[in-house]
């Protein structure tokens, strides 16, 4: 358990020393600058983090990797539709119209339930290479490394704010 968190603590402590960011650009592009680098950096190690905290013999490793790589292809192609979905928000939430916000939101938990279907599939495959509390502390990993990602998200996405346009009357 301290092997996760030191090694969780450390990416998010590189995702936190972001590279700097001219004082001409607004701090809307330094936050995205901290994530990507955040993100690249989670992404980066995320295979050594995994290889680490499983500690797979060597006839695991050789039915796991393959598996993970397919499996983290998949999850990466979510990932990255939900980064363009981030992107496309924050260059217009200060003018989000009620339908665009709608639309956002639908493709945001279209994404989302993408990405438990993933993981959903890839259950029973990696329970064939490897023993049940091995896949159970894998998906824990994961999520763990997701949720540094999210809480830096939380951080850095702005909220809409509360002076929308009432509803249409019935």
């Amino acid at each position: 358990m301290t092997t996760i968190r030191t090694l969780i603590g450390a990416l998010l402590l590189l995702g936190l020393t972001a590279p700097p960011v001219p004082a001409a650009e607004p701090a809307a592009a330094a936050d995205e600058a901290g994530l990507q680098t955040l993100a690249h950096a989670i992404r980066a190690n995320r295979r050594a983090l995994v290889s680490v905290n499983l500690n797979l013999d060597s006839e695991q490793a050789a039915r796991f990797w393959p598996l993970y790589d397919r499996y983290q292809a998949e999850i990466t192609a979510v990932g990255d539709r939900v980064v363009k979905l981030l992107d496309d928000y924050t260059s217009k939430y200060a003018d989000l119209s009620d339908e665009k916000a709608l639309q956002l939101m639908t493709d945001y938990l279209a994404a989302e339930a993408e990405r438990l279907k993933v993981r959903q599939t890839y259950l029973p495959e990696f329970a064939k290479v490897l023993p049940g509390r091995t896949v159970a502390r894998f998906y824990q990993i994961e999520n763990k490394m997701d949720a540094v990602l999210r809480y830096e998200l939380a951080a850095t996405i702005p909220v809409i704010e509360g002076d929308a346009t009432p509803p249409p009357a019935p």
